[in-house]
């Protein structure tokens, strides 16, 4: 009997495991198709802020949102 008890084991980790890898791949997916619909949202309003190098610091800071014209 100990080997079935084994077995059975086994069987129902690698049940576990499959159900764990599925619902990762799931979670993922959907994280991703979320994200990519927010960088479209946001490509579509124009709202991706760009950064722009403070001369004084070097640090980079956040600057105006990209945009296809010239500011001068």
């Amino acid at each position: 009997m100990p080997p079935f008890v084994a077995f059975a084991g086994v069987l129902g980790g690698l049940a576990v495991v499959r159900w764990a890898y599925k619902t990762a791949l799931r979670i993922n997916q959907e994280l991703e198709e979320m994200r990519l619909s927010r960088v479209a949202e946001a490509a579509h309003m124009g709202n991706i802020q760009t950064l722009k190098r403070d001369p004084v610091t070097g640090a980079y800071r956040p600057g105006s949102p990209l945009s296809t014209r010239e500011v001068p």
